[in-house]
């Protein structure tokens, strides 16, 4: 069937059969999404559809035609560069792997250098505060001591694990605060969009409504029509004028809104780059379930914190088990006296075994096989989390596609009613009130068509970051 004209071209057509000028500009309106039917088992392809209006119907509202052009990939670029959440996490991951190497400089040896120096009283042998004699000499000694591990059972290995795991996680908080980020930047970007073409539209109507109001006008001068028909009219083009102005409002801060997702302190007016529609999702959200679960960012950092907890678990149970140290100590001692040598060396090892600590190490064992089994049904809430984000944001994406068919054919409609409610009115067989209520229908219609595009990309920005999908 052949699409009709918008409803400002028909109005204004009408009144041109009255032999009174028309030099308003009217808003054309594209066809709608061809088809509504939706695919069951494959992504389909989505035209393009909005409220495209001539930059002549414009003559009034503040709509930038000079500023800052911005495509999307542009501003995810900007908010990835700027915006210090994301820095900060990335400070995170490195101290993160950084945190590794405490755990694991036990494996390698430890040695300590040493200098002392001693002058004791002429007669002393013992000194007070252990049980064995001891004897102190008058001496200057320098030397060095080695400790190196030869085995505590494993309690080091679970430490240096748990750090590594620690680290990944770290790394995947990075991944899903970049995603957040890209997330955020999209969805001020298509909010901007929309607001941009809700105002464009609304300056249309305004625009339409100027032009019936000073017909209306002629006609009542000339007796034509009476002085409630232009009261009616003035009542219109009043809330034009808001709606307008309520616009215009909605940019500003949708054009805030942006430049805070880019991380950018000056609030610039930019002008944005219209974005191809994605493909619509598939009728089963199955597939795309599995592909979150798999994927998510934040889903792995919490399993990787549930591996962390679940080998510091296992450590703190090794602290039962014996420590086997070997050590070793030499140096030479310079200035002596006769009950000891010139130079001096020893090599052991030592053996230690826990037997009784008040029952320290089992509570530290039982603490931390808490903590992990905490981390693990944390890592289940989020899973189930993931679960329901996926279905709703699925559900919305697919709702806004099919608004997108449904809006333009509802402006189709509605310019048909305003073309019939204008020719009864224009018959004589209308009333004022009767055609008001047919140009806020179409009012209506025309502002919900303008954003129903931008509403669908938001809806699957949303879609793609439940499923950890933000490239």
């Amino acid at each position: 069937m052949k699409l009709f004209l918008s409803g400002t071209v028909l109005c204004i057509s009408a009144f041109s059969v009255l032999s009174f000028p028309a030099n308003g500009q009217s808003a054309s309106l594209p066809s709608a999404p061809a088809g509504s039917a939706l695919p069951s088992a494959q992504m389909q392809s989505v035209p393009q559809s909005g409220v495209d209006v001539p930059p002549l119907a414009l003559p009034r509202v503040a709509v930038q035609t000079h500023g800052v052009e911005l495509s999307l990939a542009e501003a995810e670029a900007r908010a990835l560069k700027n915006q210090p959440r994301l820095l900060a996490e990335q400070y995170r991951a490195q101290a993160a792997h950084k945190r590794i190497g405490e755990p694991r400089a036990s494996y390698f040896p430890q040695v300590y250098g040493n200098l002392t120096a001693v002058e004791a009283n002429g007669d002393t042998a013992v000194a007070a505060g252990a049980l064995t004699t001891s004897s102190i000499s008058t001496r200057a000694a320098g030397g060095g001591s080695l400790v190196e591990m030869i085995t505590d059972f494993g309690y080091t290995s679970n430490l240096v694990q748990a750090a590594r795991s620690s680290a990944e996680a770290s790394g995947q908080d990075e991944e899903s605060t970049r995603q957040s980020i890209l997330m955020q930047a999209e969805d001020a970007y298509f909010s901007a969009q929309a607001a941009q073409s809700v105002l464009k539209t609304a300056q249309a109507v305004l625009d339409f409504r100027q032009v019936t109001l000073r017909q209306l006008s002629a006609l009542a001068q000339s007796q034509l029509r009476s002085t409630l028909d232009v009261q009616f009219a003035q009542v219109m083009d009043s809330e034009a004028e808001l709606a307008v102005v309520r616009a215009q409002s909605t940019v500003q801060r949708a054009q805030a809104q942006l430049a805070a997702a880019m991380g950018e302190e000056v609030n610039t007016d930019y002008i944005l780059a219209d974005e191809p529609l994605p493909a619509i999702p598939a009728a089963d959200p199955a597939g795309y379930i599995s592909e979150a679960i798999a994927t998510r960012p934040d889903l792995k950092a919490l399993r990787l914190r549930g591996d962390s907890a679940m080998h510091e678990a296992r450590a703190e149970r090794d602290l039962n088990f014996p420590t086997v140290n070997a050590l070793a100590a030499g140096g030479e001692v310079p200035i002596h006296d006769s009950t000891i040598h010139h130079e001096y060396g020893a090599i052991g090892v030592n053996v230690n075994i826990p037997i009784f600590n008040g029952g320290l190490y089992s509570a530290r064992s039982a603490t931390a096989k808490l903590e992990a089994s905490a981390a693990d049904k944390d890592a289940s809430l989020r899973e189930v989390e993931i679960v329901r984000d996926v279905r709703m944001t699925w559900a919305d994406a697919r709702d806004a596609y099919l608004q997108i068919g449904v809006t333009q054919r509802l402006v189709d409609e509605t310019n048909v009613a305003m073309r019939l409610a204008q020719a009864r009115y224009d018959a004589g067989l209308g009333s004022i009130v009767e055609l008001n209520q047919a140009e806020l229908n179409q009012t209506s219609a025309l502002i919900t068509a303008a954003s129903a595009r931008f509403d669908y990309q938001r809806a699957m920005t949303a879609f793609q970051f439940a499923m950890g999908n933000m490239h």
